[in-house]
């Protein structure tokens, strides 16, 4: 347009700068988030929302699902979407033809039941039948898929200025889209039973023969070719057709049979069959190998399984270190079951011991935000709009080789679209500011409990052994349980990571209580945690020690004497949580369920450095349950030995279900009482035992501890209590009780503490104020205090000259001014002053 000749030439300026703030806006980089940028956001959707298949239409909605969540996506490098097509049969269907009709998934509910779409009884529930999610939904090819694919591509580089990747998924199940090809064509393919008997894809299936011509089999498929070879060769057509970017394999493919079931091909809840799991292995191991022969290039993401690694190698043969030897696939992130049933300690143990070893450094945060499919909305009904599941998680980092804390590299919202295709603005609008703040809060340093986690070891017991599978499937569920029951644990390193990083870096882990198993004997692993207990580690060992050897045991304290089950008494020397009625002193050990047998004694009773914590007896027979140990000569060093029984077994549903609270004592509460053996009180005040427990993570941050906490009964209280003190949630009021302070907080909560408080008793509050002050970023108030001891963490750059103190002062901070001391170096960098009466305020 010529503006001049118009008679618009007012308007020139305008149009100048509007072009120009979209330049800028084109090339905007990520916000530096810290440090921590995202190296890739997705958005995963349907094709829901293209609710017309009209191509200006299709355009305007791409450009939306970029603007909704335009204020996330500013902090990645590079933006996916990666769309639910339908249940992948698009990609097995495919001939190659663009005008070739796609089915899509244009349903609520499963459409691969008897009943027809839109018909049935009423009293039907949607997974027993399926609607239209329209009343007339758009029907699309191939062509109208990769116009989508481009769109999306276009779109989102408008927006956001980055690069724009788009992935294709494939799910295994009867949910998503109609499937002629799993349930009609070839039932053969079908192994597992997550949705009902047979409905589940197996990867490492063989199908029969097809005339019927596919893109990757013109002439049809030849009688034995295995699954893999047919999904690889269709998959690389399709997606190079359509111009995808990469490939998910969805609800557990490629990871065994059974994805969501605590049983599987080796373990079937009543015992393991050894003989299988090489077989097992080989079959899945082959899967792989026969898709990527296929489909080489293509990178694949997973979702994985709803469990964890050790469990998975136990119960269906997922040798997971094998499948990670290919360095073109993106681990399995988080389950997001929890949503589903609260369980968070198994969320937390499988995503956590998925990351202690990965193909690079990469791996994946996924968020539940709407279900396309089933008719909620998890952030806004099943979460009720709580971010737990967002600080929880998020908290949690692994430790590489080289000593470094790694975060999420990618971040994944399941989904931005709802199952009737609308994209509500509320929920980006409302989920990005929480997880934002999640990500400036992330470790930056170990936690305070740090799991060091078997991954070599169970994948080398499992095939060198005969009797250790049992050992392997239990020692993740026991600290599934344990997270449930209030342990923070949310850091994590490997075995083959932890010798590393110990042998070069020592104090690495001075601030840390380590977690792990009782190490094989002579092995490096038992070198290496002997040594850091002799030099002043904390150590916090569990499970069965059957395979130790002399040296482990002479530090233990430790005698194996013979296996026992079933019901014990069992007696500790912690008063537990604080209810009207008490835990039950009776315990159920199943050696099925908990590794083998109670079988565990201490040594040498006589030894002044060993102090019994807990034993179980049986009709006169005692075995001891946990104890601690530690020795002048270790330099302030101290282990902690739980034998640890799971306390809960397999009834023949999806996941173990624990012991009732109310009629047996829970087993892994032992791990968080004997916190209190280095000085961390992680007590729970609550009404009785069937009241649910808090889940609690504990994060390093910039030097600061980051609480985060997941109250399923929002009447209890929270009594914390460390070596430096009380910790003061920032912006909270507690009422100290004996040393401890105590909180009653709602149902998801997020605080970060820098001040820990020495005092039995009294109202103390920790307030930010504002600065008001040149060259000061950060000041704080205590007030209720007490002849008190104070420890403040300030920030890790922060030295002693950048510190200041004052007594009983105000603004503008010209009087008051106190002095202070560095604080003792076992408790971490920070600032301690002494004697403290009123208000004390701190800045930087």
């Amino acid at each position: 347009m010529n503006f001049r000749k118009s008679g618009l030439r007012h308007l020139l300026p305008v149009f100048c700068l509007l072009l120009a703030s979209a330049a800028a806006h084109a090339q905007l980089q990520p916000s530096t988030l810290k440090g921590k940028p995202f190296n890739n956001i997705t958005l995963e959707a349907s094709l829901k929302p293209f609710k017309k298949n009209d191509k200006a239409y299709i355009r305007e909605v791409a450009k939306e699902m970029f603007v909704q969540w335009h204020a996330l996506l500013r902090h990645a490098d590079t933006v996916s979407v990666m769309l639910w097509t339908g249940d992948g049969s698009e990609i097995l269907e495919y001939k190659g033809t663009p005008s070739q009709p796609m089915e899509w998934a244009r349903y609520i509910g499963n459409p691969n039941t008897k009943h027809a779409v839109n018909s049935g009884p009423k009293e039907l529930s949607i997974h027993e039948r399926a609607y239209f999610y329209l009343e007339n939904p758009p029907q699309f090819t191939y062509g109208d898929l990769k116009f989508i694919v481009e769109t999306l591509k276009e779109e989102g580089r408008k927006v956001t200025g980055k690069p724009i990747r788009v992935g294709e998924t494939f799910d295994p199940g009867p949910e998503f889209a109609k499937s002629d090809f799993k349930y009609k064509r070839h039932p053969e393919i079908l192994g597992g039973s997550a949705m009902g008997h047979n409905t589940m894809v197996s990867c490492y299936s063989v199908l029969k023969a097809d005339k019927e011509p596919y893109a990757g089999f013109p002439n049809g498929i030849p009688e034995g070719t295995p699954f893999g070879t047919f999904l690889g060769k269709q998959s690389n057509k399709f997606l190079k057709d359509m111009g995808f970017d990469f490939l998910w394999l969805s609800n557990g493919f490629g990871f065994g049979v059974e994805g969501w079931s605590s049983t599987g091909a080796i373990f079937d809840g009543k015992g393991f069959d050894q003989a299988k799991l090489a077989a097992t292995k080989s079959k899945i191991s082959d899967f792989w190998k026969f898709f990527r022969t296929e489909c080489p290039d293509i990178q694949i993401q997973t979702r994985g399984t709803n469990l964890s690694t050790g469990t998975d190698l136990a119960r269906d043969g997922v040798d997971l270190r094998s499948i990670y030897k290919d360095k073109n696939i993106l681990p399995p992130p988080n389950s997001p079951w929890a949503a589903l049933d609260g369980d968070f300690g198994l969320e937390m143990v499988g995503y956590m011991s998925r990351m202690a070893e990965l193909p690079d450094e990469r791996y994946l945060f996924r968020y539940y935000t709407h279900d396309p499919w089933w008719i909620n909305s998890p952030w806004l009904d099943r979460y009720g709009r709580e971010p737990h599941d967002i600080y929880l998680p998020m908290s949690v980092s692994r430790i590489n080789a080289k000593g470094e804390v790694k975060l999420p590299s990618h971040l994944n919202f399941l989904s931005i679209d709802d199952s009737y295709g609308n994209m509500p603005t509320q929920v980006p609008d409302e989920v990005t500011p929480h997880i934002l703040k999640a990500r400036y809060d992330s470790p930056t340093a170990p936690g305070p409990l740090v799991w060091v986690y078997p991954f070599d070891e169970y994948h080398d017991w499992a095939y060198k052994y005969k009797d250790r599978l049992p050992e392997i499937y239990y020692g993740d569920w026991l600290v599934r349980q344990a997270i449930n029951n209030g342990f923070p644990l949310n850091t994590i390193i490997s075995t083959g990571s932890f010798k590393n990083v110990i042998k070069n870096q020592p104090k690495k882990f001075s601030e840390s209580v380590l977690v792990t198993i009782v190490p094989d004997a002579d092995s490096e692993l038992e070198k290496s945690l002997i040594a850091f207990v002799k030099n002043g580690g904390k150590l916090m060992v569990y499970g069965p020690a059957g395979h130790a050897g002399k040296a482990f045991l002479d530090l233990l304290n430790l005698k194996n004497a013979a296996p026992l089950e079933g019901e014990f008494k069992i007696t500790s020397v912690y008063r537990g949580d604080a209810m009207t009625t008490p835990y039950p002193d009776q315990i159920l050990h199943s050696a099925l369920f908990s590794g083998g047998g109670m079988t565990t004694q201490i040594m040498d009773t006589k030894d002044t450095g060993t102090r019994a914590l807990s034993q179980m007896t049986q009709a006169g027979q005692l075995r001891d349950a946990a104890w601690v140990r530690e020795k002048p000569e270790w330099k302030g060093g101290k282990v902690v030995y739980i034998r640890g029984t799971n306390s809960s077994k397999f009834t023949g549903g999806k996941l173990l279900t624990p012991d009732d609270p109310a009629k047996l004592f829970t087993g892994p509460l032992l791990m968080r009482y004997a916190l209190q053996e280095f000085g961390m009180n992680l007590d729970i005040v609550k009404e009785d035992p069937s009241v649910k427990n808090p889940v609690l993570t504990i994060a390093r941050s910039n030097n600061a501890f980051i609480f985060s906490g997941y109250n399923p009964n929002s009447t209890i209280q929270n009594k914390f209590r460390f070596p430096q003190g009380a910790p003061l949630l920032l912006g909270l009021d507690t009422k100290l009780d004996q040393g401890n302070s105590v909180y009653t907080l709602p149902t998801s909560w997020n605080r970060e503490s820098r001040v820990f408080v020495g005092q039995n008793d009294g109202i103390v509050s920790l307030k930010e104020l504002h600065s008001g002050e040149m060259g000061i970023s950060k000041r704080f108030r205590v007030s209720g205090l007490k002849n008190a001891t104070v420890r403040i963490y300030a920030e890790d750059n922060i030295t002693a000259k950048d510190f200041h103190a004052y007594l009983n002062a105000n603004y503008p901070w010209k009087e008051g001014k106190i002095s202070f001391e560095e604080g003792d170096p076992k408790l971490g960098k920070h600032f301690v002053v002494e004697n403290i009466t009123g208000s004390l305020v701190v800045s930087w």
